[in-house]
């Protein structure tokens, strides 16, 4: 493959030559990046019961999203400070090395250190691929490859349980890792070939007590959500100790970066307010409420509709689709105009919407209705996602472009953690309340142990008041969820409406020597 030469057309209305192949490359990145916070979910029993490790069962997801969580914000700063080219392809071989790895794990310790490996290569995926968007393409023609890249993450949502699924009950479990084995190769090739950025010839200074600081209270942070309400009590003192370490680190953080010449996360990028408002959109609509919502679907589909965990996958599908036309139609639409606030005032509109129409959800609403209800959900989303993170890249000089959008998507990820655990302990204690006042053992089950099959097999009455239980516990936090997103409705409409550029100046990381040249848009 020949390799691009990285000028730009002053006007802005060209792209790289083979941008198509490039553009490819970095959508299966993210795709394998994002597929394994979830393809594991559905091998997990297979995983555990074959490794012996259900005490550590939670720590498989865990160990990737904390690793690559911690990673995002380094590969960010690295980018904006090295340069992305070599970067990207690191971040890729070390995907690759770990989803091999994990493939060939003999017990748990071994999955869940090849789990962190994988992790720390897919958030640096995650997040110099947007960046190398950034640096390829000019501003104004950015949003409509920006948009398919969001719907990529709902993509992921839905197909990675049904693809975990399917290659655990047909084939080997180590598929699930060994499948981003010839689609991460390829990639790879593809990229060191034809993606050519200039190499920054700086003297790096690297925070290292800021990254170390950070790692500790996102570490506490994640550990407090995924242990809280579940291995310990809210009130236990692991749990009271973790939250004081997170604060504390959090705080000691915030003193580091306001000091060091080249901090992680520059704290002067909150005073930018393009930037403070679509993160705080991206992290309290989209984190806390929107992926708690998205995340316990199927469970309610499961339990109250009587469907497989196949099934469940498959009806998010219309999520997905709404996603994917609302991404590339307001992309192109955002490109051809030059304004993203409408776009996201009018997803973050519809979302709440959307929540708002799922909580109103019955066991006897029909299925073309509950997809349909879904689809707005989606729509919502495909609005807003990839046109906050075009509006933060527009906010930044290109030199600041990395930190910037790694810093949006951190987070958001913090926000989704946050969200999804709150949200789990809080369905989870009226859950147990209502199955308790039925008065019963399930079976034999236990209130704890009940699952989608004890559910169906249980008589008619007794049937209906578990998934009456079921709906009651988990709707009303849906409801209740509306609110949240709507405080992300009120920061849209304060979103400063900057007029995305029309030149190129802002390119200064792909303006070498040449300037970038390349197929018509």
């Amino acid at each position: 493959m020949t390799a691009i030469d990285s000028r730009a057309e002053r006007s802005g209305s060209r792209l790289p030559s083979h941008f198509g192949w490039i553009y490819a490359a970095l959508m299966v990145t993210m795709l394998l990046s994002a597929l394994d916070q979830t393809i594991v979910s559905t091998a997990l029993p297979t995983i555990v019961g074959e490794l012996d490790g259900l005490s550590h069962m939670a720590w498989v997801t865990t160990a990737y999203i904390l690793a690559a969580t911690i990673g995002m914000p380094v590969y960010g700063k690295l980018g904006d400070l090295i340069g992305r080219r070599q970067l990207f392809l690191i971040a890729l071989a070390v995907f690759v090395a770990g989803s091999g790895l994990a493939g060939f794990a003999q017990d748990m310790p071994q999955l869940i250190a090849y789990r962190a490996l994988q992790g720390l290569g897919g958030g640096g995926l995650m997040i110099v691929s947007q960046a190398i968007i950034a640096d390829l393409v000019p501003v104004r023609q950015r949003a409509k490859f920006m948009g398919p890249m969001g719907a990529v993450f709902g993509l992921a949502a839905v197909a990675g349980p049904l693809l975990g699924g399917w290659i655990t009950d047909n084939h080997d479990w180590r598929w699930a890792f060994w499948i981003n084995l010839p689609l991460g190769i390829a990639a790879l090739v593809i990229s060191a070939a034809a993606i050519k950025l200039p190499r920054k010839r700086v003297k790096v200074r690297f925070d290292y007590l800021g990254t170390a600081l950070m790692a500790v209270a996102v570490t506490c942070l994640i550990l407090l959500c995924t242990w809280g309400g579940t291995e310990y009590d809210w009130t236990s003192p692991t749990i009271l100790w973790l939250g004081a370490v997170t604060i504390a680190a959090a705080a000691l953080f915030c003193v580091v970066e306001s000091r060091v010449a080249e901090p992680l996360i520059p704290l002067r990028m909150l005073r930018n307010p393009v930037f403070s408002i679509a993160t705080l959109i991206g992290m309290i609509a989209i984190g806390l409420g929107m992926f708690a919502v998205i995340s316990y679907m199927p469970t309610y589909l499961q339990m109250v509709y009587g469907y497989s965990a196949t099934e469940s996958g498959l009806l998010l599908i219309p999520m997905v689709v709404g996603m994917m036309l609302t991404a590339v139609t307001s992309g192109s639409l955002v490109s051809r105009l030059g304004r993203y606030k409408g776009f996201v005032i009018a997803g973050m509109v519809v979302m709440p919407i959307g929540v708002w129409l799922l909580s109103t959800l019955d066991p006897s609403t029909p299925v073309w209705l509950l997809c349909l209800y879904i689809g707005v959900l989606g729509a919502g989303m495909g609005l807003v996602m990839q046109n906050l993170v075009l509006a933060v890249q527009n906010a930044f000089p290109q030199e600041e472009v990395g930190t910037a959008t790694s810093s949006n998507n951190f987070f958001r990820e913090i926000g989704a953690t946050v969200g999804v655990a709150v949200v789990g302990a809080i369905f989870t204690n009226r859950l147990t309340d209502a199955l308790g006042g039925i008065g019963t053992d399930f079976g034999g089950a236990g209130a704890e142990s009940i699952t989608p099959a004890i559910v169906r097999s249980l008589p008619e009455a007794l049937r209906d008041q578990v998934i009456d239980a079921y709906a009651d516990s988990l709707l009303p936090i849906f409801l209740g969820l509306v609110p949240v997103v709507l405080v992300g409705t009120a920061l849209a409409l304060f979103l400063p409406g900057r007029k995305l550029r029309e030149d190129d100046e802002h390119r200064g990381a792909a303006a070498d020597e040449q300037p970038l040249e390349a197929a018509t848009a």
